[in-house]
């Protein structure tokens, strides 16, 4: 079986995800460090750029620039995760997952350029 397209599951991710924080917004309010103001309006923002960014990756003519979209999101949700850091400080469960989720960025990342720069 062949392995589906850096784009495909980009894309993928990123539109389920998107829709994620559309619709149940409050699962992901508190991985908005306060420092950045409202919770919500991040949180639907962010949302509506995983969508807008999916839709962009979906289309021959739009790859590219969906591509750097995409790492321009992992970039800008690197505060999130440093901020889980802090909320589930002495939470061995919690802390693992926050542990896990930063370096799954990088690969994440390098698929996303790897589809910017057309390759």
């Amino acid at each position: 079986m062949r392995k589906p397209a850096n784009a495909t599951w980009l894309g993928a991710l990123l539109g389920g995800s998107g829709v994620l924080h559309l619709v149940r917004p409050r699962t992901y309010e508190w991985l908005v460090p306060p420092e950045l103001g409202d919770a919500r309006t991040w949180v639907l923002a962010s949302g509506v750029a995983e969508i807008g960014t999916a839709a962009l990756l979906a289309a021959p003519a739009t790859r590219r620039a969906g591509g750097w979209g995409t790492v321009a999101l992992l970039l800008a949700f690197v505060p999130a995760h440093l901020h889980m850091f802090r909320v589930v400080r002495g939470k061995p469960v919690p802390l693992a997952i926050a542990a896990a989720r930063l370096p799954l960025q990088v690969p994440m990342i390098a698929a996303a350029l790897r589809v910017a720069r057309g390759r």
